[in-house]
C-alpha cells in the first residue's frame, strides 16, 4: 500500500484505479484519516519546539560558505586594491606632469629671450649673409620673436591695472559675492585657455604659412591684435583670482577661505557620479594637472604680496605657511578621492596613469626630434590647456612692482637669479627627457617614433589631395568609396596645399601625436572614426571632464 498522492495546490485526492488485490473506497478512507492525524501530530510537536532560545541558537550557530561565490568577492577586493593604489599611482602622473608645465613656464623667462634674441641678431645680419633662401627668418624664429613681442606689450599694458584698488574693491563684498566670484573665475579661466591656445596658433600659423599659397586668412596683424587682446584679459582673470585667494588669506575669521576650499569638494559631486571612459579620465587627469600648477602659482603670487606689505618679514611668511598647505592639501585630498572613486564605478585599474604618463612623455620625446613640428611648450598647451603667457606675464608685473631694484649689487643678484633659472631649466629638461625616454620604452612606443606617417609619404599624400579635390567639386567621398548626403563646401579648396607641406618647420598646427588627424578633414571620416582612440588622438584643446563625441 503506497502513500496516496494529492494534486499540488487542489488539495484533493486522485482517485486510484480500481482493480483486482487493491483497496476498497472504505479502506482508502481509513488510511487518509491516519496520515491526517499523524501529519498533524508532527506540525504540533514542531511548533512546540520553535522556542526563544532555539531561535538565538539557530541564529547563532548559522554558517555560510563564502567560496560558492568566489568569482565576486575577488572582484571586491580587487576594487579596495585598485582604490588603494590610486593615490601613489595618481601622484606619480601628478608629479610628472607638474614638471613638465615647469618646464614650459621656465621656458618663457630662460630661453624664449635667448631665441628672440638671436632670432633678432639673423634678421638684423641677414644683408650680411645674403639669401640663401626665401625665408627671412626660420618659422620657429618668427614665432619666437611673437611671442617675445606679445609678453612685452601685455607687460606694460599690466601696469596700468592697479592692483591696490582691486585689492579693495573686492574685498569690500560679502563672502557670498565673493565665492560666487570665486567660481566664475574658474569657469572663466577654462573657457579662455580652451580658445586660447587656439588664437595663438592661429596667429602663428598665418604669420609662418608660405606665401605663394592663396590667401585664406585676415592678416597677421588682426591676429596679432586678438592674441595680445587675449593675453591681456587672461593676465587679468589670473590676477582677479590671485586677488581674490589673497582676500581670503588676510581675513580675520578665515571663512571666505574655508567656503573656497569647500567648493573643490562640490567637484567631486559634479564629476564621480558620471560615466568616465579611458579617454575621458585623461582629459581630467590633464586638466588636474594644469589645476594644481595654476594654484601653485597663485599661491607664489600671495605670498609675495603679503611679504611685500609686511616689509619681508619672515616671521610673517610661518602665519601663512598653514593656509598654504591647508590649499594644497584639500586639492590632494579632492584629487584622490575623485579619481578613487571615478576609476571604482567605472571598472578602470590603476594601470591606466602609466598609460597616461607614457603619453605625455611621448609628447616630449617628439618634440626633440629633427623632424618636429611644434615647439615643446605649444605641445603642453594643446595636451593640458596650459598656456604659460598670461601667467608669466602676471608673475613678471607682481614681481617687478614687489621687489625693487637699486644699485649694481641688486643687478647682479639679477643676473645670478637669471643663471640659476637658465641652470633650473636645462636640469630639469634633461631629468624630463630621461625618465620620458624610460616611460616610453617601457610602454613599447618607440615604433610610434619612428613611424612613416610622421612624414607624410608621397603616396598618401596623393590620396589626402585627390579626395581633397573631390570634395571641392561638391562629391565628397569617404574611405569606402561611397558618397555620402552631405558635401564639403568649397571653403575647404584653400587648405589643400596645407597637406603637401615638405618643410618640418612650417607645420605648427599639426596635432603632436603624428597619426592620420589632418586639419581639414573630410565629414565622412569624422562620421566613421571609432569612438575608440588613441591616447595619443585627443583633442587638445578639450580641457572639461566628458567629450562631447
Amino acid at each position: 500500500r503506497g502513500e496516496p498522492k494529492t494534486l499540488w495546490g487542489s488539495g484533493e485526492m486522485r482517485p486510484p484505479a480500481t482493480g483486482p488485490g487493491q483497496p476498497s473506497s472504505q479502506q482508502r478512507t481509513e488510511t487518509l484519516g491516519f496520515y491526517e492525524s499523524d501529519r498533524g501530530r508532527k506540525k504540533k510537536r514542531s511548533l512546540s519546539d520553535l522556542s526563544l532560545l532555539r531561535f538565538i541558537s539557530a541564529e547563532l550557530t548559522r554558517g555560510y560558505f563564502l567560496e560558492h561565490n568566489e568569482a565576486k568577492y575577488t572582484e571586491r577586493r580587487e576594487r579596495v586594491y585598485t582604490c588603494m593604489r590610486i593615490p601613489k599611482e595618481l601622484e606619480k602622473l601628478m608629479f610628472f606632469g607638474i614638471f613638465l608645465c615647469l618646464d614650459a613656464f621656465l621656458y618663457v623667462f630662460t630661453l624664449l629671450p635667448l631665441r628672440v634674441f638671436l632670432a633678432m641678431f639673423r634678421f638684423i645680419t641677414l644683408p650680411c649673409y645674403g639669401l640663401r633662401d626665401r625665408r627671412l627668418l626660420q618659422p620657429a624664429q618668427v614665432c619666437d620673436i611673437l611671442k617675445g613681442v606679445i609678453l612685452v606689450i601685455c607687460y606694460f599694458m599690466m601696469h596700468y591695472v592697479d592692483y591696490s584698488m582691486m585689492y579693495h574693491l573686492i574685498r569690500g563684498q560679502s563672502v557670498i559675492k565673493l565665492y560666487i566670484i570665486y567660481n566664475m573665475l574658474e569657469v572663466a579661466d577654462r573657457l579662455f585657455s580652451s580658445f586660447g591656445q587656439d588664437i595663438l596658433d592661429a596667429l602663428y600659423w598665418t604669420a609662418t604659412e608660405p606665401k605663394e599659397r592663396k590667401r585664406a586668412h585676415i592678416g597677421v596683424i588682426p591676429h596679432f591684435f586678438m592674441a595680445v587682446l587675449y593675453v591681456f584679459l587672461h593676465a587679468i582673470l589670473i590676477m582677479v583670482q590671485a586677488t581674490t585667494l589673497n582676500v581670503a588669506f588676510n581675513s580675520h575669521n578665515k571663512s571666505l577661505l574655508t567656503i573656497m576650499m569647500s567648493n573643490n569638494f562640490v567637484e567631486i559631486k559634479g564629476s564621480v557620479f558620471k560615466k568616465f571612459e579611458k579617454n575621458n579620465l585623461f582629459q581630467m587627469s590633464n586638466s588636474d594637472i594644469k589645476e594644481r600648477f595654476t594654484n601653485y602659482v597663485l599661491l607664489l603670487i600671495v605670498c609675495l604680496r603679503n611679504m611685500e606689505q609686511f616689509s619681508w618679514n619672515p616671521d610673517h611668511l610661518w602665519v601663512l605657511f598653514p593656509d598654504v598647505c591647508m590649499v594644497v592639501a584639500s586639492e590632494v585630498a579632492v584629487d584622490i578621492v575623485k579619481h578613487a572613486f571615478i576609476t571604482k564605478f567605472n571598472d578602470i585599474t590603476a594601470d591606466v596613469y602609466s598609460e597616461y604618463r607614457a603619453s605625455l612623455a611621448f609628447d616630449l620625446v617628439s618634440s626633440r626630434q629633427k623632424n618636429a613640428y611644434t615647439d615643446y611648450s605649444d605641445s603642453v598647451s594643446r595636451r593640458m590647456g596650459f598656456i604659460p603667457l598670461p601667467l608669466a606675464v602676471l608673475l613678471m608685473r607682481v614681481v617687478t612692482s614687489s621687489i625693487k631694484v637699486q644699485g649694481v649689487l641688486a643687478y647682479i643678484c639679477v643676473v645670478l637669479f637669471y643663471c640659476g633659472l637658465i641652470s633650473l631649466k636645462v636640469l630639469n629638461s634633461i631629468v624630463l627627457l630621461g625618465k620620458s625616454c624610460q616611460y616610453v620604452k617601457e610602454a613599447k612606443m618607440e615604433e610610434k617614433l619612428f613611424n612613416p606617417v610622421l612624414t607624410a609619404t608621397p603616396g598618401k599624400q596623393a590620396g589626402k589631395q585627390q579626395s581633397m579635390f573631390k570634395s571641392t567639386q561638391g562629391i565628397s567621398t569617404d574611405e569606402n568609396g561611397s558618397t555620402p548626403v552631405t558635401n564639403q563646401p568649397v571653403l575647404q579648396k584653400e587648405n589643400v596645399p596645407s597637406l603637401l607641406v615638405t618643410s618640418n618647420s612650417d607645420q605648427f598646427l599639426t596635432t603632436p601625436d603624428g597619426e592620420e588627424k589632418d586639419i581639414s578633414q573630410d565629414s565622412s571620416e569624422l562620421k566613421h572614426r571609432s569612438s575608440k582612440k588613441d591616447l595619443l588622438e585627443i583633442d587638445r584643446f578639450t580641457i572639461c571632464g566628458n567629450r562631447i563625441d
